[in-house]
């Protein structure tokens, strides 16, 4: 390896510390950590194909009030 690959894995190093650090100082939430299973839940139900697309307030407030009713 020459001295300059050794470097530039020592920079690709040091840049994911950074953002591993970063990302968890930004990561972070005023009131707190939140749960793994909570986070993973969240993760898995963006995933999935929503049930439904509002377009609008009016629209977001009747299904609501829809589904209230049932």
């Amino acid at each position: 390896m020459t001295v300059v690959e050794q470097k530039i894995s020592l920079l690709e190093k040091e840049v994911q510390q950074l953002r591993s650090f970063i990302i968890g100082i930004a990561g972070k939430d005023p009131e707190g950590d939140y749960k793994p299973e909570f986070v993973d839940d969240i993760f898995k139900a963006r995933s999935e194909k929503s049930a439904y697309t509002f377009h609008g307030k009016s629209s977001f407030l009747t299904e609501l009030h829809r589904r209230k009713a049932s």
